[in-house]
């Protein structure tokens, strides 16, 4: 059996590829397993498994540690930057700045706490940055902290992975403790709450499809492309019928009258639309023979196209059919001319049969062909992200160049690339299960070396006093979250929902989403708020966990 106790305790690459492979698959199924009252740490308890290893005597070999750490931490951080790209910038629109301000907040006043406690009890900065990102559930922040520290130094402490794993478990926990402490300070009653988020709804409804039969004077005779001018709401007609009872389809010169009948598709059938146009009717569109307009979905498939406006591709002209709706990444858009179509778009279109079958085919709209990874795309853009995180930027105040590190330049690149790739005609597009798999190869990756690392001095370092860092953790989580809560419900008059997801998205922590998201069944606002400020708040985390090692070491 001394082969046995050789793979699992001995050295070489085999040993260590054996050790890495057994501390993620105990973690995973741990993380599966074991649950109380529906919270779990997840795939953290790679980390706590790895620990366990390393103080068992099981060991990885210094360059495969190194190795698995840094590609796992750039796997992890890519893809996250290409989920979040898309909608990164558009987060700070529609009442989203607001949001992401607090959520800001939250991340500047938890550095603050952090700080204070370095200086009040004089605990290194390396380990309460650690306790920080722990506390806040961020891995991240870890690994940029942990980047930016071996480059300041060049050499690793493992006192930052240690405060870490004491920190994350009541972490988890304390993020939905200060959910339920807000909810009890404002006495705030789920039924209550959720009526009058009914309420305020009034004209919040999804992109949607209404009828409107046109009887102001000010429309007679205007073209379609001015009704946006008119009504200040971007608004599709995909179809009219005019008085005499015929029915087509309008391209954006056409001219309508008093008495035409309107289909509209748009965000929202406000007051306005109606006092400037007419009133809502209901309208039995006509199956004519040959003529018969249809409503398909359709998804871009064919590269050609990613990266083009709408406006650009003449496709009223060429098929004689209406772009009315793109879903994208699990989010409604409305085909406004400028928008940018992407690879993976699921297009609604509306039009004669035999033209939608033709723009089908001109798009591709063969799922098949999204199943094969871009995978030329994904790693130039790591070559673009490791060669930024590697660039020297001098920074006022500081003693040598300040770098990105592999955690920054990788998130900021794929920001980058995610948000404005289309305009260069890169294909980013990964399928949603894709996506994932790259990021969980790469976070078990980085958590499972972190783990190896700091396993050795773990246990000695808690029992020497390091179990004081649980409750700096704690102070840590609770008390930005509750500070930037009360300010956001008192001050802000924010609902319940939106605070909880506002919560849950400034620390990035899927169980506490899980726990806002169950709070109701008739609204998604913890949902969206989440959405909001999470790009952001990434970002934010992994640059100060960069900046609290260089600041302050």
């Amino acid at each position: 059996m001394s082969w046995l106790n050789n793979l699992f305790f001995g050295t070489g690459i085999a040993h260590s590829i054996v050790v890495l492979a057994f501390a993620i698959t105990l973690g995973i199924t741990l993380g599966a397993k074991l649950k109380f009252k529906g919270i779990t740490l997840g795939i953290t308890w790679i980390l706590f498994c790895a620990i366990a290893c390393s103080h068992f005597g099981m060991t990885l070999d210094p360059m495969v540690e190194s190795f698995a750490k840094d590609l796992g931490l750039i796997l992890f951080v890519y893809s996250i930057g290409l989920q979040v790209g898309p909608g990164f910038f558009s987060s700070f629109g529609q009442g989203g700045l607001k949001l992401n301000m607090l959520a800001a907040s939250i991340v500047f006043l938890g550095c603050l706490t952090a700080y204070g406690i370095h200086a009040i009890c004089h605990v290194d900065i390396a380990t309460m940055t650690g306790v920080l990102f722990g506390a806040v559930t961020n891995t991240p922040g870890l690994g940029a902290a942990e980047q930016t520290f071996q480059d300041l130094t060049g050499a690793t402490n493992p006192d930052i992975a240690s405060g870490y794993a004491m920190a994350y478990p009541l972490g988890v926990v304390g993020i939905i403790f200060s959910l339920l402490l807000i909810r009890w300070i404002f006495r705030i009653k789920l039924d209550e709450e959720e009526a009058q988020v009914k309420a305020e709804k009034g004209e919040e409804q999804q992109i949607g499809h209404y009828d409107i039969e046109l009887m102001t004077p000010q429309v007679d005779g205007i073209r379609v492309r001015d009704l946006k001018i008119l009504t200040h709401v971007d608004l599709i007609v995909t179809r009219v019928m005019d008085k005499n009872g015929n029915e087509f389809m309008p391209d954006a010169d056409t001219i309508l009258h008093v008495g035409d009948k309107v289909r509209f598709v748009g965000n929202a059938k406000n007051e306005r639309t109606l006092l400037l146009l007419g009133p809502e009717t209901e309208v039995v569109w006509e199956e004519k023979e040959r003529k018969h307009l249809i409503s398909r979905h359709i998804i871009v498939t064919k590269p050609k196209f990613n990266g083009r406006r709408i406006c650009d591709l003449k496709i009223r002209d060429a098929y004689n059919i209406t772009i009315s709706r793109v879903r994208r990444a699990g989010v409604e858009l409305l085909a406004t001319s400028d928008l940018r179509m992407q690879l993976g778009d699921r297009l609604t279109v509306v039009g004669e049969a035999e033209s939608v079958d033709k723009i089908a085919q001109a798009f591709g709209n063969s799922t098949k062909k999204l199943d094969a990874p871009n995978l030329a795309s994904l790693f130039f853009g790591i070559v673009l992200g490791v060669a930024l995180g590697s660039l020297p930027i001098m920074l006022p105040g500081l003693g040598q160049p300040f770098k990105l590190g592999l955690a920054g330049g990788s998130l900021i690149v794929a920001i980058l690339i995610g948000a404005f790739g289309t305009k260069w005609h890169m294909v980013t597009y990964t399928t949603t299960s894709a996506n994932l798999m790259i990021r969980e190869i790469g976070i078990s990756l980085f958590l499972a070396s972190v783990g190896f690392g700091a396993g050795k001095s773990f246990i000695p370092t808690l029992v020497g006093g390091g179990y004081v860092w649980i409750g700096y953790g704690v102070l840590i989580t609770i008390l930005p979250l509750l500070i930037i809560g009360i300010i956001a419900r008192k001050g802000m008059k924010l609902d319940y929902f939106t605070v909880m997801g506002l919560i849950a998205g400034s620390t990035t922590d899927p169980p506490a989403l899980a726990y806002a998201t169950s709070q109701s069944s008739i609204n998604d606002r913890a949902a969206v708020a989440y959405s909001t400020v999470y790009p952001l708040t990434m970002f934010l985390r992994v640059l100060t966990g960069q900046l609290m090692i260089l600041l302050f070491i």
